[in-house]
Formats: structure tokens, sequence, C-alpha cells
């Protein structure tokens, strides 16, 4: 499979399986899960065929290992817009994570800290090097230090997916820290 296909099928499983199941008549079980005949008989009716091949290279090859196999079915492990429970475990974050994103945005960040926005919690890397390519998908990036290790400490919870995203429900500015 070339690379403008991967391409093309991982961005069509990102949006059915973390944003609108049901355009193509799939339902998510609560944990985010779909069988892998249901969903590739859906995108073919749907004129998107993609073989279980390709579908198999994809979820191996996802260089952000966006998505998980396991026992006959497939699942997008973060990223949600529609109500799932990924059953992860409350871990305990390194002191910083990181939060890539553009100056655009930092006025809102500075009055309302990182807010999930239209997903169910706030992304955060482990490594700045992870941030920086995430901000810059969206223009020139901006890496914010998050104070896990204090935001920890004062009861927030954190949760890994398998793909090492960190997960929160929202960052406020006080742990913020921002460059320059």
């Amino acid at each position: 499979m070339d690379d403008r296909r991967m391409v093309r099928v991982s961005k069509y499983l990102s949006r059915h399986l973390r944003h609108d199941p049901g355009r193509i008549g799939v339902e998510l079980d609560p944990h985010g899960w779909v069988v892998v005949d249901t969903l590739l008989a859906a995108a073919a009716a749907h004129g998107f065929a993609i073989t279980r091949a390709e579908l198999e290279l994809v979820v191996a090859g996802n260089d952000k290992q966006r998505f998980a196999l396991r026992d006959g079915r497939i699942r997008a492990n973060q990223g949600h817009s529609v109500p799932v429970d990924l059953d992860l475990p409350v871990a305990v974050p390194p002191p910083y994570l990181y939060h890539g994103t553009v100056t655009r945005s930092l006025a809102p960040i500075r009055a309302e800290g990182l807010r999930p926005m239209g997903r169910h919690h706030v992304h955060l890397s482990a490594d700045r090097e992870t941030a920086t390519r995430v901000g810059a998908r969206r223009g020139r990036p901006v890496v914010l230090a998050v104070d896990a290790g204090a935001m920890h400490e004062d009861g927030h919870a954190f949760r890994v997916s398998s793909n090492g995203v960190w997960l929160v429900d929202a960052v406020p500015v006080t742990y913020l820290r921002f460059p320059g």
C-alpha cells in the first residue's frame, strides 16, 4: 500500500472510530471497540472499501499508533469526541508533561488553561519533541510544559493510552509553564 492510501485509510478510521461511527452505520461498544468485519462491511457499503490487510498495515504502521486490534475488534486509542470509556487505569505521571499548540491559541490557554475542546481529555506528551510535532500540525509550534507532578499531588487523575499519550480532564493555568 502506498503512503497516500495509508493516510487516507488512517483518516477514514480516525473519523469513524473517534468521531462519527454512525455516519457509516457502525456502533461502538461502551469501550470504543467494533468488530473488524462489521467495520469493513460498513466502509465498503459506504463507498470506501478497505481490505483486512490494509487495515492491519495501517494499525501496525501508523506512526502515532492511533488504533488497537484485539480479538477481532478494533478501536481508536484516544481522541474520541463520541462517548466511550477507554477503561484506562489512573497512572502516576512523570514530573512534567508537554502540550504542543500554536501562538494563536496562547491567549485563551493563558485565560482558561488547557481544555479538552471537542474531545474527552486534554492530550499531553511525555517529551518535547512529540509535543512539537503535534503543535506543528496547525502552524508554528509552541510547547507548554505541564507540572504534572504537582497536578497529581493535588488530586488530578492522569491516564496513559496504549500509545503513550497522557490524558487528563483539564490543565488549570496554575500548572502551565509558558515559554519565554
